[in-house]
């Protein structure tokens, strides 16, 4: 099952735990345990579900809705052709709270950061542990060299073969189930992280010759695309220190 899926599943799972022993939600469920990222989304999209729970529990109708609806029943079903299934007082309250249930969840929604974890959050957790990162082979080691160079830009492009990085030893993780190259190097006495995907195995992302900065817990990133490949640049160094590098 992909990050995709299970998340599209438990879109649903109730915040209040009782789906946890439905077979619908099992798959997706154990998906959260095995996949750190997807466990942090499914963690927060909870935290988030409990929050509009709670708020939309404190909504107090207006006083004298219930009777205003009924009363506009009762002058409706007296007009010729008022019959109409959506006339009827029973609909016309469900109606009425679909409304002030879809402004209540307008008005709590969040403003900034989509809920699903993206590649640049995978990026920000990874390289966030760098105790884990490593890697060898010749490309691997002629490409480090290359990013380690005071006057190479990245944002440029870099002669990446990703089929012969991945096969002599590049460090390769997975993410959404696809590869991930990622090659450590240093500038300035600084360690910065430098991760390459195939374009075609993340159709996601959007299309941006421009670097998007990003920061995270500490992690400043920077993505960017070409036709073939996705960039990706992480460190601790602060946004200014990545942009020297574009």
């Amino acid at each position: 099952m992909k990050n995709s899926e299970a998340m599209f599943i438990l879109n649903a799972y109730r915040p209040n735990g009782g789906d946890a022993h439905d077979a619908t939600f099992c798959a997706a469920l154990d998906q959260t345990r095995i996949d750190p990222m997807l466990g942090h989304w499914f963690a927060a999209q909870q935290l988030f579900d409990r929050a509009m729970c709670a708020k939309l529990g404190e909504l107090v109708p207006p006083a004298g809705l219930r009777e205003a609806i009924l009363a506009g029943g009762k002058i409706s079903a007296t007009q010729p052709g008022a019959h109409s299934w959506w006339r009827q007082p029973v609909w016309a309250a469900l109606a009425a709270s679909v409304a002030v249930i879809f402004t209540a969840t307008v008005a709590f929604w969040p403003k900034t950061a989509a809920a699903e974890p993206t590649l640049t959050d995978f990026v920000i957790n990874d390289a966030f542990h760098a105790e884990r990162h490593g890697g060898r082979g010749e490309e691997a080691e002629s490409l480090q060299a290359m990013l380690s160079q005071a006057d190479r830009r990245l944002g440029a492009g870099m002669p990446i073969d990703f089929a012969s990085l991945r096969r002599n030893g590049c460090r390769t993780i997975s993410c959404e189930q696809c590869a991930l190259l990622e090659i450590c190097f240093k500038r300035d006495g600084k360690w910065f992280h430098y991760y390459v995907a195939r374009r075609a195995d993340f159709p996601s992302v959007s299309g941006q010759a421009a670097p998007v900065f990003t920061e995270k817990n500490g992690v400043s990133v920077a993505l960017w695309t070409d036709a073939a490949h996705v960039y990706v640049l992480a460190g601790k160094a602060g946004r200014e220190a990545l942009q020297q590098l574009l």
